[in-house]
């Protein structure tokens, strides 16, 4: 692959609706979208952990992004989708309101994001991006679904 193809699919991101804002993450990891179904649950779970579901033989633990937020209501309905995510070596759902489109972001368009008492954890900020008239939030989802966040690591090998 060369750099310029490397470098554009780098800021090639999937923005998705959670609440009246708008999430982007790269690209890169996603692998598949997907309707909401009903997930198994798992016990002692943090709520945001709705479950996990049998992927073609894997086991996707189900991430409701609303909840690990704190944006709104959860409520599910026909345009709830679920993001299956590649993040390292596992395989990671997150469940968004509505997913709106892949953009290509240009350099320009990226602004660090700034410091701020918010319900979301500025270290979980790549940065902000303004496409048209439309303010993207830009999430870094190694970090914002890595095991040690979600405390699924020991939870998944003992339910296996």
């Amino acid at each position: 692959m060369s750099n310029d193809t490397q470098s554009s699919n780098e800021n090639e991101v999937l923005s998705f609706r959670l609440g009246k804002e708008e999430y982007a993450i790269g690209i890169l990891n996603v692998q598949e979208i997907r309707g909401y179904e009903a997930v198994t649950t798992i016990a002692n779970a943090p709520d945001f952990i709705k479950g996990v579901i049998n992927l073609r033989g894997i086991i996707v633990p189900i991430v409701d992004m609303r909840v690990r937020f704190n944006v709104g209501s959860v409520t599910y309905d026909q345009f709830t989708v679920v993001i299956i995510l590649n993040i390292g070596t596992r395989v990671i759902g997150i469940v968004v309101d509505s997913v709106s489109d892949v953009v290509l972001l240009s350099p320009e368009q990226i602004k660090p994001a700034p410091e701020m008492g918010t319900a979301l954890d500025s270290n979980y900020l790549k940065g902000l991006a303004t496409v048209d008239d439309r303010m993207l939030i830009l999430l870094d989802i190694d970090k914002v679904v890595n095991d040690e966040v979600l405390g699924l690591g020991t939870r998944l090998r003992q339910a296996a």
